[in-house]
């Protein structure tokens, strides 16, 4: 029979349980898009710019329910993704990219596009493909979604060229998915290993990240029967309830609140799960683990790649956590926590307390915001933060409890992720609240797609924290050099934009108006209605993150560089 090359990627993306595409159509994708509209299970969205398409497909992708698919043109439609792409490739999460391509049944040179995109992408991917012959079309699409899934998650690109779109060609059928190979299994010899060195610990404590999600229930178990405090990632939040009694916070060093801080002061052994321990977590690598450490992760490659581990063990951990937590469960009765409670408890309430004593200068305080929201949104809330200093105020102030439920791009650390990742969860979980935790410059990177939202009839919340400047790197740069370069932001009419590009508005000028402000944007979410608030916040009161994370930088500098950039700080401190 013979099909273009189109309605056989339609296929293929119907059977692996694609719902959504996501960019825009062009010349070199028209007849994919024809075949998308077709499409009684995918809803293909149309973006305002293929980075917010990028963004939305990573959103998809962390959700878990299908993959996230960009549908988008070639050259100029990849470098505006690429950015998306490669939060995806460093924060490993799946996604399949389908570009159109040049016309490969052409002998004239200097075709409309006409870049070499295999080498663009294939530093950002798991593997490029290009769909060569209409018999391959299928079973490549099948063995990227395969890629993309497998091992540790990340994007795979795929090139369609436009002739074998727009042509029709002979093939002998049109295959049915039949599904991803098993996961790989580990020797349960290191189970019994990591369960006797974390049981024979005085002080254990674990850390959780991204990777550790699926097992919650399981990292409850462990923590509950050790008696251990349990610190996370930035992306681990969405692993361990912010609410239970042993969680500490973000990270366990000198960046870390208080309560992770003291909790894993004294820790002789740690469980790691599903973390890198790449830079953000651990605070420019301040925050050093034990020399007795179980490493669990899907990743090979990151077992002893910055901290060598008594136990590696390469593994999924939905297969070895719940093995090791059966273990432990094992070994004796569960240890008294209470003290390790009270204390966790205890830290945190003094914590916040300095928050909330904190002089706002008539501005809204992070941290009343953060508790306004706690006490109105659902546990199972989905809060999806952008890259800046409002994100590390989210993972200090805003106890997320409900796992799967909290989205930032870490690794990358792309600006503009929020406002399309929001539409993206908002369109893949109807019933739940969703809001957008986002500063005023990284909205501005992006906050054209609340178009897309307004046109889909989303009810998102973006809270922007408006202060008028890149506050984390003005932050970064006042403490060392006493001034700040570049990070003034120019002024945007928030009521305006809102009310050109659909969206209700509300403004919070103050910390009087935070409990109505935000039952006024819930109210307007939940009536399908997308609403940009806009918050006057008060960023003059550092995280710990900051703080920290400055002196762990200035600490690894030689002496004669310290004593030349604390003398200028000084100096411009005192002479101006």
């Amino acid at each position: 029979m013979k099909q273009t090359a189109a309605r056989l990627v339609r296929h293929a993306l119907e059977s692996i349980g694609v719902q959504f595409t996501f960019g825009i159509p062009g010349v070199h994708n028209i007849e994919l898009y024809d075949e998308l509209q077709t499409s009684e299970s995918i809803l293909p969205v149309l973006v305002t710019h293929e980075a917010g398409a990028a963004f939305m497909a990573d959103a998809i992708g962390r959700i878990g329910d299908s993959i996230g698919v960009l549908a988008i043109v070639p050259a100029a439609g990849i470098t505006h993704a690429m950015s998306g792409v490669g939060e995806a490739y460093l924060d490993g999460v799946p996604m399949l990219i389908v570009s159109g391509g040049i016309r490969t049944d052409m002998e004239q040179k200097f075709q409309l596009h006409d870049v070499d995109q295999q080498a663009l992408m294939k530093p950002l991917t798991k593997a490029v493909y290009r769909i060569e012959k209409y018999e391959d079309a299928i079973p490549t699409i099948y063995e990227a979604y395969c890629k993309a899934v497998e091992g540790e998650p990340g994007p795979v690109f795929v090139e369609l060229p436009a002739n074998l779109q727009l042509l029709t060609g002979e093939v002998d059928n049109m295959p049915a998915f039949e599904g991803i190979a098993e996961r790989p299994t580990f020797d349960p010899a290191d189970i019994g290993a990591a369960s006797a060195l974390l049981a024979g610990a005085d002080r254990p404590g674990i850390f959780v990240g991204w990777g550790s999600r699926h097992v919650t229930a399981d990292i409850i178990r462990i923590a509950e029967h050790l008696g251990a405090p349990v610190a996370t990632t930035l992306q681990g939040l969405a692993a361990f309830p912010g609410d239970h009694p042993l969680h500490a916070g973000m990270s366990f060093g000198r960046s870390a609140v208080p309560a992770a801080e003291n909790a894993f002061k004294d820790c002789d052994a740690m469980l790691a799960v599903g973390t890198r321990f790449a830079e953000i977590c651990t605070g420019s690598y301040g925050a050093v683990p034990p020399g007795k450490l179980v490493h669990i992760d899907i990743n090979p490659d990151t077992l002893n790649a910055n901290y060598a581990a008594t136990v590696a063990i390469a593994a999924d951990a939905r297969d070895a956590v719940p093995a090791l937590a059966d273990a432990i469960c094992d070994t004796g009765s569960p240890r008294d926590a209470a003290a390790t409670v009270l204390q966790i408890a205890n830290d945190k309430a003094t914590y916040r307390k300095e928050w909330r004593d904190h002089d706002n200068g008539g501005r809204v305080s992070p941290c009343l915001l953060f508790d306004a929201l706690r006490e109105q949104l659902d546990d199972d809330a989905m809060v999806i933060s952008d890259d800046g200093n409002h994100t590390f105020l989210t993972a200090e102030l805003m106890p997320i409890n409900a796992g799967g439920s909290f989205f930032s791009p870490t690794d990358f650390n792309c600006m503009g992720y929020c406002v399309p990742a929001s539409i993206a969860a908002k369109l893949a979980r109807p019933d739940k609240q969703v809001v957008g935790i986002v500063g005023d410059g990284a909205f501005l990177m992006t906050g054209l797609e609340t178009v897309t939202a307004a046109s889909n009839d989303l009810g998102v919340a973006w809270f922007v924290f408006n202060d008028g400047e890149l506050a984390q790197i003005a932050q970064a740069q006042e403490i060392p050099y006493q001034r700040t370069t570049c990070t003034s932001i120019g002024a945007l009419d928030y009521e305006h934009f809102a009310k050109a590009t659909g969206c209700g508005y509300i403004a919070i000028e103050s910390n009087d108006r935070i409990a109505e402000g935000v039952s006024a944007a819930l109210q307007s979410a939940k009536a399908n209605i997308p609403v940009i608030v806009d918050v006057r916040i008060d960023y003059s009161k550092k995280t710990r993150f900051t703080t920290g994370t400055v002196k762990t930088n200035l600490e690894r500098f030689d002496t004669r560089t310290k004593i030349r950039m604390v003398g200028r700080a000084l100096y411009r401190k005192v002479f101006g």
